[in-house]
């Protein structure tokens, strides 16, 4: 009986549930009846029913015929009612979808669950724009970001709250959202403005005193200084640490549900780092930021603390994937990091996943000027001390000569396709017009993930 209780509210108005329900047992109704027409045949009680339901105007219709046409409104209305209350739950959960439909949802979820495992490890808007291509192909994604930034709104967030840095996280959450709603937007949105605009109370005061107006204007509460700069989302994964007990993992597993992401993002390691680089000249250079704005060639990276841990669900990850795809992304700042966690490079030469590079379009003016496709490879892999790829992904398409000439200006260039030298060394290249050209020369997501996901399905 308590069970049952509970399940009344199902009748209360307004629920939009009782009128379906009720068509469909008048369907039943009908199916049943002309079922059992065409079961017992021709009787009396059947050509009865079938005057009576018809107004004596179907008296030479066979009562098999009858039956059938009942069966068939029955189902057809069974059927309707079904769909109808489903839509109707659909809108009421998820108001957004309802257009699209259960099956549509289901059908999409369950393909995408059976997709391949697909482990992508980097950072920055690189990560972000891979992902969001494979996330149209399977669900079974989880990227593996770098925790080493220390700029912007994350290098503040670092400081004041002494968590690790939520940016690329964030980017990444975005990227594998289910849709690109008001939501993502939000996320993204960055706070700029320095100070609160006057309330009502201060513009009547000021209207009716002049000159000392001024001070009650001073005397406003700076509201915004403290938020400027940072995004919102940063700010939530921020308090869903703060409210899960300074546990970073479990705020990003909370916030990927209110983005309803696909897939999973994972920090490289939970341990608060700093990035530290030799350079050419002997000297070394600490703090993410320092290092992409020197003008001196970097020789090694390191992280202080050395060999930082990784979260067992990285390594576990990285075994069990079906791919590997490494970048795009600043070779030093947000793909190299994450080599120099402790396990990772070793976990992804034991895997039997296919691996791949994914080269960046441009060189990078501070980390990467001068470099071609094999210099990305060779610096990657040294630090990796180990190979840990086998397929490059190398973009040959040309940016507009107008493009070109404005990265020149800023210090960066197309990086050069050696790929006779990337074959020589063993490597296989898969070649392709990848670009995305708008006012920043950025890989297509879409044509990215289409040729990974075939490299997947391919046969070695």
């Amino acid at each position: 009986m308590k069970k049952f209780i509970p399940s009344l509210k199902w009748l209360y108005p307004g629920m939009q549930v009782k009128r379906w329900a009720i068509l469909a047992l008048l369907g039943i109704a009908l199916f049943l009846i002309g079922m059992g027409m065409r079961l017992q045949g021709p009787t009396p009680e059947a050509h009865w029913l079938a005057e009576k339901m018809f107004f004596y105007s179907l008296h030479s219709v066979r009562a098999l015929q009858v039956g059938l046409l009942l069966s068939v409104l029955g189902a057809i209305l069974c059927f309707y009612s079904a769909s109808r209350l489903i839509l109707s739950l659909v809108g009421a959960i998820e108001p957004e979808r309802a257009d699209r439909g259960l099956a549509d949802i289901i059908y999409q979820r369950r393909k995408l669950s059976q997709g391949k495992r697909v482990v992508v490890i980097g950072g920055g808007t690189g990560l972000s724009t891979l992902l969001r291509g494979l996330k149209y192909y399977t669900s079974n994604l989880t990227a593996i970001v770098t925790v080493a930034d220390d700029g912007g709104s994350s290098g503040k967030i670092v400081k004041q709250l002494n968590m690790l840095p939520p940016g690329d996280i964030r980017n990444c959450l975005v990227a594998l959202a289910d849709d690109e709603t008001q939501m993502t937007e939000l996320f993204q949105y960055r706070f700029k403005q320095s100070v609160a605009p006057e309330s009502p109370v201060a513009v009547t005061r000021k209207r009716g005193q002049g000159a000392t107006a001024v001070a009650e204007k001073q005397e406003t509460p700076n509201f915004g200084e403290g938020l400027r700069d940072h995004a919102f989302g940063n700010l939530l994964i921020a308090a869903m640490c703060a409210i899960n007990n300074g546990d970073f993992q479990k705020a990003i597993r909370e916030t990927s549900r209110v983005l309803n992401v696909r897939g999973r993002v994972l920090p490289s390691t939970v341990e608060h780092i700093q990035l530290r680089a030799e350079m050419e000249d002997g000297s070394t250079l600490t703090g993410e930021t320092t290092i992409a704005g020197a003008r001196m060639k970097i020789m090694r990276m390191m992280t202080v603390p050395e060999k930082p841990h990784p979260p067992s669900e990285v390594l576990e990850a990285i075994e069990s994937a079906d791919v590997i795809v490494l970048g795009p992304g600043s070779v030093f700042t947000s793909i190299i990091p994450n080599l120099l966690v402790e396990g990772i490079p070793a976990a992804i030469r034991r895997s039997k996943a296919r691996k791949v590079y994914v080269c960046n379009v441009m060189t990078q003016r501070g980390e990467t000027e001068g470099f071609t496709v094999f210099d990305h490879i060779d610096t990657i892999e040294r630090h990796a001390g180990q190979r840990i790829f086998d397929y490059v992904l190398i973009n040959t398409g040309e940016p507009a000569q107008e493009t070109l000439e404005r990265y020149r200006k800023s210090g960066a260039q197309i990086v050069v396709n050696d790929i006779d030298k990337v074959k020589a060394a063993g490597y296989r290249p898969l070649t392709g017009n990848f670009l995305n050209e708008t006012d920043i020369v950025r890989h297509n997501s879409e044509e990215l993930a289409r040729t990974i996901m075939a490299l997947s399905a391919s046969k070695k």
